[in-house]
């Protein structure tokens, strides 16, 4: 019996694309797939959405609103698979990504992270660039995260494909954290891991552009959330290797979140900053569009990202 692979999907008010999303889920080419969904307390039709398509053997559970880690905790928890592939309501997942991603995985030994080639998209899932991303790569544990905190990197849940073990001996979605739970959370799987193993013919799409998604959030929570993943891998990244590159990509996260954030939180930048003097500091520049650094080099950053709030991206 080919191994079972836990199809996780964490909704809230997904109703417009969680039958896309759940259509990509049953057209796996992998023969042995369980799909849950977690209602997250949705206020739309996702639940009414969701409910049809336990004819076709997808599990369909309800909560009350927790937020995502929350959802993504309970589908772990009734899931069977010795490999977890969690996918946002919204996202999509190529026919054959997971079996792609395990046919890989025979030609490995040891406790792997799989991930795959990605891209967002806004319209079409055709319209797709598919521009290289800096992590998609085959990494050790620490490499892969020093790159990640440098670079401002991210990769998107439904790229991963998890051995169940490696998610058990990481620990459960951290329910405190809103904006970027996930890269905590995947973080902190690569860093018990062997290591980040990536498979290009293996794709997964990340729908972009969501009105209402936390990764546009702007409130004094989501940037205390922000801060309190980049505490969460440091602490761990410096506990698995403690020297001036790990520092320098401690410190350079640091200050890449008193850029982003300014001129909100204006404790939690602070925080930050001490935090980045702990490390010994970095000389990074802000991050932005073309907009934003072409109005950066006239009036100076700060004056620029103030601008950039008051008019959008």
């Amino acid at each position: 019996m080919p191994a079972l692979v836990s199809i996780l999907i964490p909704c809230y008010n997904a109703a417009p694309w969680l039958p896309a999303t759940l259509e990509s889920a049953l057209g796996q080419t992998w023969p042995n797939c369980e799909i849950i969904v977690v209602d997250d307390g949705s206020k739309d039709d996702s639940l009414a959405v969701a409910r049809p398509f336990a004819a076709r053997g997808v599990t369909v559970l309800a909560q009350a609103n927790r937020g995502a880690s929350a959802a993504r905790n309970a589908a772990l928890r009734a899931s069977r698979g010795e490999w977890i592939q969690f996918l946002d309501a919204d996202d999509l997942l190529a026919p054959d990504k997971i079996e792609r991603q395990l046919s890989r995985r025979a030609d490995l030994g040891g406790d792997f992270m799989l991930a795959a080639r990605w891209s967002r998209f806004a319209g079409a899932p055709e319209s797709a660039p598919f521009t290289p991303e800096m992590l998609c790569r085959d990494a050790d544990p620490v490499e892969w995260t020093v790159l990640k905190l440098e670079h401002h990197a991210m990769m998107h849940p439904a790229a991963w494909l998890t051995p169940r073990a490696l998610a058990e001996r990481g620990g459960p979605w951290d329910e405190g954290l809103s904006l970027d739970d996930d890269g905590e959370y995947f973080t902190r799987l690569v860093l018990v891991s062997g290591g980040v193993r990536y498979c290009p013919e293996a794709i997964s799409l990340y729908r972009s552009q969501v009105s209402g998604s936390l990764s546009t959030s702007k409130s004094n929570a989501a940037w205390a959330s922000a801060l309190r993943s980049i505490e969460s891998t440091t602490a761990r990244l410096l506990a698995r290797e403690d020297s001036p590159r790990t520092r320098h990509a401690c410190a350079v996260a640091a200050q890449r979140l008193i850029y982003e954030a300014y001129p909100a939180a204006p404790d939690m930048r602070r925080r930050a900053k001490r935090l980045a003097a702990g490390w010994g500091g970095a000389k990074v520049a802000p991050l932005g569009g073309a907009k934003f650094q072409r109005l950066s080099r006239f009036i100076g950053w700060r004056l620029a990202r103030r601008v950039q709030r008051m008019l959008g991206p």
